[in-house]
Protein backbone atom coordinates (compact mmCIF):
# COMPACT_ATOMS: atom_id res chain seq x y z
CA UNK A 1 0.00 0.00 0.00
CA UNK A 2 1.20 3.14 -1.16
CA UNK A 3 2.44 5.82 2.06
CA UNK A 4 0.35 8.90 2.12
CA UNK A 5 2.02 12.82 2.14
CA UNK A 6 1.66 12.51 5.27
CA UNK A 7 3.27 8.89 6.23
CA UNK A 8 6.28 10.46 3.86
CA UNK A 9 6.55 13.51 5.67
CA UNK A 10 6.85 12.06 9.49
CA UNK A 11 9.38 9.36 7.72
CA UNK A 12 11.71 12.11 6.70
CA UNK A 13 11.16 14.07 9.86
CA UNK A 14 12.45 11.23 11.73
CA UNK A 15 15.42 10.50 9.59
CA UNK A 16 16.42 13.87 9.91
CA UNK A 17 15.97 13.83 13.78
CA UNK A 18 17.89 10.51 13.93
CA UNK A 19 21.00 12.44 11.95
CA UNK A 20 20.92 15.49 14.49
CA UNK A 21 20.84 13.16 17.37
CA UNK A 22 24.01 11.07 15.88
CA UNK A 23 25.78 14.29 15.01
CA UNK A 24 25.63 15.80 18.16
CA UNK A 25 26.23 12.11 20.18
CA UNK A 26 29.33 11.71 18.03
CA UNK A 27 31.26 15.29 18.83
CA UNK A 28 34.29 14.77 20.70
CA UNK A 29 36.52 17.34 22.38
CA UNK A 30 39.54 18.94 21.12
CA UNK A 31 43.14 18.79 22.69
CA UNK A 32 42.01 22.79 22.49
CA UNK A 33 39.13 22.26 24.66
CA UNK A 34 41.14 19.76 26.90
CA UNK A 35 43.76 23.12 27.34
CA UNK A 36 41.58 25.57 27.93
CA UNK A 37 39.50 23.74 30.25
CA UNK A 38 42.37 23.62 32.76
CA UNK A 39 42.99 27.62 32.29
CA UNK A 40 39.05 28.86 33.00
CA UNK A 41 39.15 30.36 36.35
CA UNK A 42 36.39 28.15 38.67
CA UNK A 43 33.96 30.81 39.10
CA UNK A 44 33.38 31.81 35.08
CA UNK A 45 31.04 28.80 34.61
CA UNK A 46 28.75 30.24 37.07
CA UNK A 47 28.92 33.78 36.45
CA UNK A 48 27.87 32.45 32.65
CA UNK A 49 25.30 30.44 34.21
CA UNK A 50 23.73 33.83 36.23
CA UNK A 51 24.12 36.07 32.85
CA UNK A 52 22.54 33.79 30.79
CA UNK A 53 19.12 33.62 33.34
CA UNK A 54 19.65 37.11 33.96
CA UNK A 55 19.10 37.50 29.90
CA UNK A 56 16.10 35.23 30.08
CA UNK A 57 14.37 36.37 32.69
CA UNK A 58 15.05 40.32 30.85
CA UNK A 59 13.71 39.38 27.48
CA UNK A 60 10.66 37.63 28.88
CA UNK A 61 9.66 40.25 31.69
CA UNK A 62 10.36 43.27 29.09
CA UNK A 63 11.79 42.57 26.05
CA UNK A 64 9.56 39.51 23.83
CA UNK A 65 7.24 43.04 22.68
CA UNK A 66 10.42 44.83 21.61
CA UNK A 67 11.94 41.39 19.68
CA UNK A 68 8.09 41.45 18.03
CA UNK A 69 8.96 45.19 16.46
CA UNK A 70 12.20 43.46 14.64
CA UNK A 71 9.94 41.63 12.27
CA UNK A 72 6.26 42.22 10.57
CA UNK A 73 4.07 39.55 12.52
CA UNK A 74 0.94 40.62 10.43
CA UNK A 75 3.23 39.16 7.51
CA UNK A 76 4.10 35.98 9.27
CA UNK A 77 0.72 35.29 9.96
CA UNK A 78 -0.75 35.71 5.99
CA UNK A 79 2.58 33.70 4.84
CA UNK A 80 1.28 30.68 7.51
CA UNK A 81 -2.23 31.25 6.62
CA UNK A 82 -1.93 31.23 2.37
CA UNK A 83 0.50 28.29 3.04
CA UNK A 84 -1.88 26.62 4.99
CA UNK A 85 -5.00 27.37 2.72
CA UNK A 86 -2.70 25.92 -0.47
CA UNK A 87 -2.27 22.37 2.10
CA UNK A 88 -6.10 22.11 2.42
CA UNK A 89 -6.92 22.58 -0.86
CA UNK A 90 -3.69 20.95 -2.70
CA UNK A 91 -1.99 18.50 0.30
CA UNK A 92 0.77 17.90 -1.68
CA UNK A 93 4.37 16.73 -0.64
CA UNK A 94 5.28 20.18 -2.03
CA UNK A 95 2.81 22.45 -0.01
CA UNK A 96 3.93 19.63 3.19
CA UNK A 97 7.88 20.55 2.93
CA UNK A 98 6.98 23.97 1.90
CA UNK A 99 6.50 24.97 5.41
CA UNK A 100 9.74 23.42 6.85
CA UNK A 101 11.65 24.95 3.98
CA UNK A 102 10.26 28.87 4.98
CA UNK A 103 11.30 27.47 8.30
CA UNK A 104 14.82 26.29 7.47
CA UNK A 105 15.59 29.89 5.96
CA UNK A 106 14.68 31.92 8.68
CA UNK A 107 17.15 30.15 10.96
CA UNK A 108 19.74 30.44 8.28
CA UNK A 109 19.60 34.25 8.29
CA UNK A 110 19.27 33.89 12.13
CA UNK A 111 22.70 32.10 12.09
CA UNK A 112 24.69 34.75 9.79
CA UNK A 113 23.32 38.08 12.01
CA UNK A 114 24.76 35.73 15.25
CA UNK A 115 27.72 35.07 13.45
CA UNK A 116 28.51 38.64 12.43
CA UNK A 117 27.33 39.78 16.13
CA UNK A 118 29.55 37.57 17.68
CA UNK A 119 32.88 38.00 15.89
CA UNK A 120 32.29 41.84 16.43
CA UNK A 121 31.83 41.31 20.12
CA UNK A 122 34.90 38.79 19.95
CA UNK A 123 37.05 41.76 18.27
CA UNK A 124 36.57 43.89 21.29
CA UNK A 125 36.57 41.67 24.16
CA UNK A 126 32.72 41.73 24.86
CA UNK A 127 31.31 38.57 26.64
CA UNK A 128 28.23 39.72 29.00
CA UNK A 129 26.83 41.96 26.40
CA UNK A 130 27.06 39.21 23.65
CA UNK A 131 25.27 36.86 25.85
CA UNK A 132 22.08 39.24 26.06
CA UNK A 133 22.70 39.68 21.86
CA UNK A 134 22.78 35.66 21.43
CA UNK A 135 19.93 34.87 23.73
CA UNK A 136 17.74 37.71 22.07
CA UNK A 137 18.99 36.33 18.67
CA UNK A 138 18.24 33.05 19.69
CA UNK A 139 14.62 33.78 20.94
CA UNK A 140 13.65 36.09 17.77
CA UNK A 141 14.84 33.21 15.56
CA UNK A 142 12.43 30.74 17.44
CA UNK A 143 9.45 32.89 17.62
CA UNK A 144 9.77 32.96 14.17
CA UNK A 145 10.27 29.43 13.30
CA UNK A 146 7.16 28.90 15.38
CA UNK A 147 5.06 31.25 13.28
CA UNK A 148 6.07 29.98 10.63
CA UNK A 149 4.06 26.85 11.38
CA UNK A 150 1.19 28.66 12.87
CA UNK A 151 2.17 28.49 17.06
CA UNK A 152 2.49 31.82 19.04
CA UNK A 153 5.20 32.31 21.82
CA UNK A 154 3.81 34.49 24.41
CA UNK A 155 2.38 32.04 26.98
CA UNK A 156 4.31 30.81 29.66
CA UNK A 157 3.45 27.18 28.36
CA UNK A 158 4.99 27.83 24.50
CA UNK A 159 8.29 29.46 26.62
CA UNK A 160 8.78 26.60 28.83
CA UNK A 161 8.59 24.90 25.34
CA UNK A 162 10.96 27.10 23.73
CA UNK A 163 13.69 26.81 26.41
CA UNK A 164 13.10 22.81 26.34
CA UNK A 165 14.40 22.80 23.00
CA UNK A 166 17.32 25.44 23.89
CA UNK A 167 18.34 23.11 26.65
CA UNK A 168 18.31 19.74 24.03
CA UNK A 169 19.54 21.61 21.38
CA UNK A 170 22.70 22.48 22.70
CA UNK A 171 23.04 19.39 25.17
CA UNK A 172 24.88 16.21 24.99
CA UNK A 173 24.88 12.51 25.77
CA UNK A 174 22.47 11.20 28.00
CA UNK A 175 21.31 14.71 28.42
CA UNK A 176 20.71 15.08 25.23
CA UNK A 177 18.36 11.77 24.48
CA UNK A 178 16.37 12.25 27.65
CA UNK A 179 15.74 15.91 26.70
CA UNK A 180 14.78 15.12 23.52
CA UNK A 181 12.07 12.10 24.54
CA UNK A 182 10.51 14.43 26.90
CA UNK A 183 9.87 16.74 23.91
CA UNK A 184 8.44 14.37 22.22
CA UNK A 185 6.61 13.22 24.72
CA UNK A 186 5.14 16.63 25.19
CA UNK A 187 4.05 17.16 21.56
CA UNK A 188 2.36 14.07 21.68
CA UNK A 189 0.62 14.68 24.74
CA UNK A 190 0.01 18.30 25.68
CA UNK A 191 1.87 20.94 26.05
CA UNK A 192 -0.34 21.72 29.24
CA UNK A 193 1.27 18.81 30.73
CA UNK A 194 4.23 19.94 31.61
CA UNK A 195 4.26 20.49 35.11
CA UNK A 196 7.43 22.49 35.63
CA UNK A 197 7.92 26.26 36.11
CA UNK A 198 9.28 29.28 33.64
CA UNK A 199 11.44 29.56 36.57
CA UNK A 200 12.88 25.78 36.14
CA UNK A 201 13.24 26.06 32.43
CA UNK A 202 15.05 29.40 32.59
CA UNK A 203 17.56 27.77 34.48
CA UNK A 204 18.32 24.75 32.81
CA UNK A 205 18.61 26.34 30.01
CA UNK A 206 20.69 29.17 31.27
CA UNK A 207 22.41 26.13 32.88
CA UNK A 208 23.03 24.37 29.79
CA UNK A 209 24.11 27.32 27.58
CA UNK A 210 26.69 28.47 30.69
CA UNK A 211 28.22 24.51 29.85
CA UNK A 212 28.19 24.62 26.15
CA UNK A 213 29.50 27.61 25.79
CA UNK A 214 31.94 27.94 29.25
CA UNK A 215 35.38 27.57 26.51
CA UNK A 216 34.47 29.61 23.88
CA UNK A 217 33.27 32.57 25.85
CA UNK A 218 36.24 32.19 28.46
CA UNK A 219 38.41 32.76 25.22
CA UNK A 220 35.93 35.86 24.07
CA UNK A 221 37.11 37.72 26.85
CA UNK A 222 40.21 37.99 25.45
CA UNK A 223 40.54 40.97 22.62
CA UNK A 224 41.61 39.94 19.09
CA UNK A 225 41.90 36.50 19.99
CA UNK A 226 38.27 36.68 20.78
CA UNK A 227 37.08 36.46 17.55
CA UNK A 228 37.48 32.70 18.05
CA UNK A 229 34.94 32.53 20.68
CA UNK A 230 32.91 34.85 19.20
CA UNK A 231 32.42 32.35 16.08
CA UNK A 232 30.94 30.03 18.98
CA UNK A 233 27.85 31.79 18.67
CA UNK A 234 27.30 30.96 15.16
CA UNK A 235 27.91 27.31 15.62
CA UNK A 236 25.26 27.25 19.08
CA UNK A 237 23.14 29.43 16.96
CA UNK A 238 22.82 26.97 14.27
CA UNK A 239 22.80 23.79 16.19
CA UNK A 240 19.14 25.46 18.23
CA UNK A 241 17.68 26.51 14.98
CA UNK A 242 18.59 23.45 12.95
CA UNK A 243 16.50 21.03 16.27
CA UNK A 244 13.89 24.10 16.60
CA UNK A 245 12.72 23.70 12.83
CA UNK A 246 12.66 19.72 14.01
CA UNK A 247 10.38 20.15 16.65
CA UNK A 248 8.19 22.37 15.53
CA UNK A 249 7.97 20.26 12.13
CA UNK A 250 7.60 17.24 14.79
CA UNK A 251 4.85 19.21 16.41
CA UNK A 252 2.88 20.66 13.11
CA UNK A 253 3.15 16.79 11.95
CA UNK A 254 1.20 15.67 14.76
CA UNK A 255 -1.13 17.72 15.03
CA UNK A 256 -1.96 17.36 10.90
CA UNK A 257 -2.58 13.90 12.14
CA UNK A 258 -5.03 15.06 15.25
CA UNK A 259 -7.12 17.18 12.27
CA UNK A 260 -7.66 13.84 10.20
CA UNK A 261 -5.13 14.41 7.29
CA UNK A 262 -4.05 11.43 5.10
Amino acid sequence: MAKTVLQKEIERLRKAERRFLKAQLNRQPTKLDHFLEEKIPPKLESTLDAAFAKAFYLIFSKGSWLISKTYSEDKLVREFTLAAFELDELGGSRQMRGFKRRATKTGTAHTIVSAVAGLTMGIFGGMLPDIVLFNALVLRNIYQIAMKYGYSYDTDEERKFILRIIEAAISDGDELIKANKEINQLIRSNLADDDSTIEERIDKAAMALAHALLLMKFVQKIPVIGVVGGASDFIYMERISDYAVLKYQRRFLVDQMRLGRK
